[in-house]
């Protein structure tokens, strides 16, 4: 393996940024101070960083990448080859392919592909349905990042709907629970009212209100409810409205996050998007739970900067470009964005709102810590060498000649972010740097620090 060294870094970790050297050994980060000289018995490259800044690699703890059964929307190489591109690292992928992951045995099915394939360390979930509750049952902690409940219908036709069944799932699950709220009869009885009204022509910007904010917060709220009666480890997913963030605590810190039970997140299109965009965008960021209006957009950045929002992730969900093309009932839902999120975050950087601290705390340290991953999400040392390294002061425009995706477009054509990712480094090895990936693949299965 080679050795790497890092040298006038600024180094970008657990609340601070400073200027130093990182020293990567065998996989991991071997030293982290001034001066540090280069190994004379390694094959070492010696990195000279000057006025770049050096963070953990991005922990996606939500992403579609369609394996097994959808690989004209993406696979599992095609989709962690842009994720590393975008200076993830780390995913953790969902269940509703075909078929859908809802058993032990599909699950390491999985995992064999991906051991095949992936170009970014990965977990899976294990999808919760109506019948399979004796395989939740039976699930190792160790060998899923979570369980994943759809408590709204979405992409892939997995709704667990039956009362008694949310139950048992909440009181028997051996992990965390990552949940989509939304209410479907609610949403449903919506779809029907503009449908009679519109026929099949209903405008892209009416998903904010037939998604409704409503129909989010009575699932969340059935979601939290049912945590706090069995005291389960809940995750809920990409919020979208103001209305539902009274629930959840605020913790600035890592140490307050550690403590609590039940957690939220974040995505990037609904930090970076509002209903305003659908008149240029249309059904291209139509997406389950939908962006709302700016005032929700604007309650969710504020969440982040207070603590309430833990984690930021993409929930990246791409379809063919044709598919989306299509009328509002008929253009699927979900959108790519693993190659661009990060640099989507450090936007709101550039922008004054965030800090480069607490982009690097939502997008890396906070997923490591809640769902106890091993020796990532930090840059220590000792701990495995996951790393992005970003020039803040170059420019990058999106465009089809510089996508990685298997779709072949992005919700960001066009837009010119205010930062680049130089170089990502999965496992001590570089996977892809100046545009460029490595021929080998570094990734691996993660492992979990649980009881």
């Amino acid at each position: 393996m080679t050795t790497l060294l890092f040298k006038n870094v600024s180094v970008v970790n657990e609340g601070q940024v400073v200027e130093t050297d990182v020293l990567i050994e065998h996989g991991r980060i071997s030293q982290i101070a001034q001066d540090i000289s280069a190994p004379a018995a390694a094959d070492c490259r010696v990195i000279d960083a000057t006025g770049k800044h050096l963070l953990p690699g991005m922990i996606d703890d939500q992403v579609h990448f369609r394996e097994p059964g959808f690989p004209k929307k993406g696979t599992i190489a095609t989709e962690s080859k842009a994720a590393v591109a975008g200076g993830i690292t780390t995913y953790m992928e969902m269940p509703n392919v075909n078929p859908p992951t809802t058993t032990l045995e599909a699950l390491e099915e999985k995992y064999q592909r991906a051991a095949q394939s992936s170009h970014a360390n990965y977990a899976f979930y294990l999808g919760a349905t109506n019948d399979n509750i004796d395989e939740i049952r039976r699930l190792d902690p160790n060998s899923a990042c979570g369980v994943k409940v759809f408590m709204g219908a979405s992409t892939g036709n997995m709704l667990v709907n039956n009362p008694e069944t949310l139950n048992a799932i909440f009181a028997d699950c051996p992990t965390l629970i990552a949940t989509h709220c939304e209410d479907t009869p609610m949403i449903s009885e919506l779809e029907s009212i503009y449908r009679e009204k519109y026929g099949d022509d209903v405008p892209i910007d009416a998903h904010a209100h037939i998604r409704s904010k409503e129909a989010c917060l009575k699932s969340s709220q059935l979601a939290v409810n049912l945590a706090k009666k069995h005291g389960t480890r809940l995750h809920v997913l990409h919020l979208t409205t103001e209305d539902e963030l009274y629930q959840f605590e605020p913790a600035k810190t890592l140490e307050a996050l550690q403590q609590k039970q039940i957690t939220a997140e974040a995505c990037v299109h609904h930090l970076f998007f509002n209903r305003d965009d659908y008149a240029t965008k249309g059904t291209l960021i139509k997406c389950n739970p939908a962006i709302k209006e700016a005032h929700h957009q604007q309650a969710l950045i504020q969440a982040v900067k207070d603590g309430v929002i833990d984690v930021i992730a993409t929930d990246h969900a791409p379809h063919t470009y044709e598919e989306k093309q299509n009328s509002y009932f008929n253009a699927p839902a979900g959108l790519p964005l693993v190659q661009h999120a990060l640099q989507v975050a450090l936007e709101f950087y550039h922008r004054g709102i965030f800090d480069l601290p607490l982009v690097v705390q939502k997008v890396a340290h906070a997923p490591a810590v809640r769902y106890q991953v091993k020796d990532r999400g930090f840059i220590r040392e000792g701990y495995w060498a996951d790393l992005v390294l970003v020039d803040l002061n170059q420019t990058q425009t999106v465009g089809k000649d510089n996508l990685f995706y298997q779709c072949q477009w992005s919700p960001f054509d066009g837009h010119t972010f205010g930062s680049s990712i130089d170089m990502t480094i999965v496992n001590g090895q570089i996977a892809f740097e100046h545009g460029q990936h490595s021929e080998e693949r570094y990734s691996t299965r993660l492992e979990f620090d649980r009881q």
